[in-house]
């Protein structure tokens, strides 16, 4: 572990549980905007939900195709268009270089589905292929490295062009590479982009410099997207199409999956492209791959939600490049093959189960290294984790069971390049290199942080990138202390009581008469997810009856208003009062072919 976590004093087991120091508290919203939502013809109960997330006419939560923004506005999907139609026009070589993530992962399968039909809709046979780097061999983004395996690629040599997906705003030395090779590079990437910008031909990013999409939140696999539909536009004003017009919205259960997985924020555009997707899988009309990675994962296809494929999907495409290669997982999502879909979903359930296992023992690991740290009692604002033998794959995830945890913006090191399984720490610290995987706290922008270290300390960061709320970066081990000092005056200066304060934000009281399987089934059929979670209530309810199941999840039975409700609540032990104020979501809870009212609790205390 950092030298930062050792020599605190112990704080008690007490104040360490799971929802210490947290309180409830009510989201704000405008009444007048719900009363004009609910005049609309919202239920008052959604029209207050809905006011609370910023909605403020009921056109913000149309779902219709026709609602998105149109690509004109997306900088450079104009000019990557009308290059690209020039490409498959004349039938030359395309590479499509992947992300490991299932943003990256599905991203890279809308890219070649959506460029094959494209081009064979224009009677042309598409070169496109793709190529998907081994994080642990390679790292991120497009480095000369990944380069030069492209240059050689096995299955179609050489490529005119390389077309990055949910990456390449940061591969300054990777695009140069690629020019000195006469290869020029398409950067499609919704990255925050850094000082200097890669010299590729064209770059089309909504958070790139004078662009001024008002839809800054498209996960990687939505800008892709973004440019099949101007490619198609493009391809269509030049009467290129000599069978019908391809149907791109045939993509959007990818989009949709993708878009989740990557917890980016789901603003108005980002939820038409959720929920078309969600449309389209409802009524079965989905990719092989979909449908069979919802079957392992125990999904009803016809229910699924937006939480389904955050916590469910995404996990298991996810596996494939935490554990070994994301190839495994991209070939799932482009194989039309049922049967061999279904083949490789159940080796990505199989690898998810590995990933769980090993992150647990990384997380025991790390909560014993840190139980005689708790940051609120000891003034510690940011935590930094190391350990040799972590497995580099799973570091994010661990960054984000302790960011839950303790509250604090986390950064969890592992060491760089091949995992050794007796924790060996290898070379000297001086030759070492550590990569990390950061989440943070909302107000707490974690790439500027990381940012302002690298401005602060010319040196100390190799390289760095993401977004608000996750991050990723390398180091030298010798420097991890001063990187942990350097970190946490970063946060000294950008974190205050109110953001480091535990809240479980609720949408207040819900109306006895929505205690109701139809209301939930309303609420599940929503779409919900980062920047637009789903509703939690709050009440008081008298306990009448509870139980522990497997040892570590409470099933009870809450009474409100006179009505018995069963409830559970997960990963929690401890028996509640006989009297409690309880945060909780409504569910549908299915079971043996009958649907039944749940409550699943967030949070309690005492009332």
């Amino acid at each position: 572990m950092s030298a930062a976590m050792e020599g605190r004093d112990a704080a008690s087991a007490a104040d360490r549980k799971a929802g210490a120091g947290m309180h409830i508290l009510a989201r704000p919203f405008e009444p007048a905007v719900a009363r004009a939502l609910a005049g609309g013809g919202l239920h008052p109960v959604m029209a207050r939900i809905f006011a609370a997330r910023g909605v403020r006419n009921a056109g913000e939560l149309e779902t219709a195709f026709t609602g998105l923004l149109p690509p004109a506005g997306l900088k450079g999907a104009q000019e990557a268009a009308a290059w690209l139609a020039d490409l498959l026009l004349a039938e030359r070589r395309l590479l499509v270089v992947a992300d490991y993530d299932c943003d990256g992962a599905t991203a890279c399968a809308v890219a070649l589905r959506g460029l094959r039909m494209l081009a064979a809709a224009c009677g042309k046979q598409a070169h496109v292929d793709y190529l998907v780097p081994n994080r642990f061999e390679y790292g991120y983004g497009l480095t000369p490295e990944i380069v030069e395996l492209a240059a050689r690629h096995p299955r179609q040599g050489k490529p005119d062009v390389l077309v990055t997906v949910d990456n390449g705003i940061a591969s300054v030395d990777g695009v140069a590479a690629a020019n000195a090779l006469d290869i020029e590079v398409l950067v499609t990437d919704h990255h925050l982009p850094g000082d200097t910008l890669p010299a590729a031909r064209c770059i089309v990013n909504p958070n790139q410099p004078g662009c001024g999409f008002v839809s800054k939140n498209l996960a990687g696999v939505g800008v892709m997207f973004y440019v099949l539909l101007a490619l198609r536009a493009e391809l269509r004003a030049r009467a290129a199409f000599v069978d019908a017009e391809p149907r791109l919205d045939a993509l959007l259960d990818l989009v949709a999956l993708g878009t989740v997985a990557d917890v980016v924020k789901l603003d108005a555009n980002n939820r038409i492209l959720v929920a078309q997707g969600l449309q389209r899988i409802r009524a079965r009309r989905m990719q092989p791959s979909v449908a069979a990675l919802l079957r392992v994962a125990g999904r009803d296809a016809a229910q699924v939600s937006s939480m389904d494929l955050g916590f469910a999907v995404g996990p298991r495409v996810n596996a494939a490049g935490r554990l070994a290669d994301m190839g495994l997982g991209i070939e799932c999502l482009l194989t039309d093959d049922a049967g061999r879909a279904q083949e490789i979903a159940a080796q990505l359930d199989a690898m998810n189960r590995e990933r769980r296992d090993i992150e647990a023992g990384m997380q025991e690991e790390a909560l014993r290294a840190l139980e005689h740290i708790e940051p609120a009692d000891n003034g510690l604002l940011t935590l930094i984790v190391y350990k040799a033998g972590w497995h580099q794959g799973v570091i994010g995830i661990l960054a984000s069971r302790l960011r839950e945890r303790f509250h604090r913006p986390v950064i969890v090191f592992a060491d760089a390049g091949e995992n050794d399984a007796n924790g060996d720490a290898g070379d000297s610290d001086a030759a070492r290199q550590l990569r990390g995987s950061g989440r943070s706290i909302p107000g707490f922008h974690l790439r500027d942080a990381l940012d302002l270290v690298s401005k602060r300390h010319p040196g100390l960061l190799g390289k760095f990138g993401g977004h608000a709320m996750a991050a990723g970066l390398s180091l030298a081990a010798s420097d991890l202390e001063r990187f942990t000092a350097a970190f946490e005056a970063v946060g000294a200066e950008l974190l205050d009581d109110a953001l480091l304060s535990r809240v479980c934000e609720t949408d207040g009281e819900l109306d006895a008469d929505c205690f109701d399987i139809r209301f939930a089934a309303e609420l599940d059929s929503r779409v919900w997810g980062q920047g637009f979670p789903p509703p939690v209530f709050s009440g008081v309810f008298q306990v009448r009856q509870q139980t522990l199941l497997k040892e570590k999840h409470l099933r009870l039975t809450l009474e409100h208003a006179g009505k018995r409700i069963p409830a559970i609540w997960f990963n929690h032990a401890e028996n509640l009062p006989e009297r409690a104020r309880i945060a909780y979501r409504v569910s549908v809870n299915r079971y043996n072919g009958m649907d039944s009212l749940q409550l699943m609790v967030e949070h309690a205390e005492a009332a």
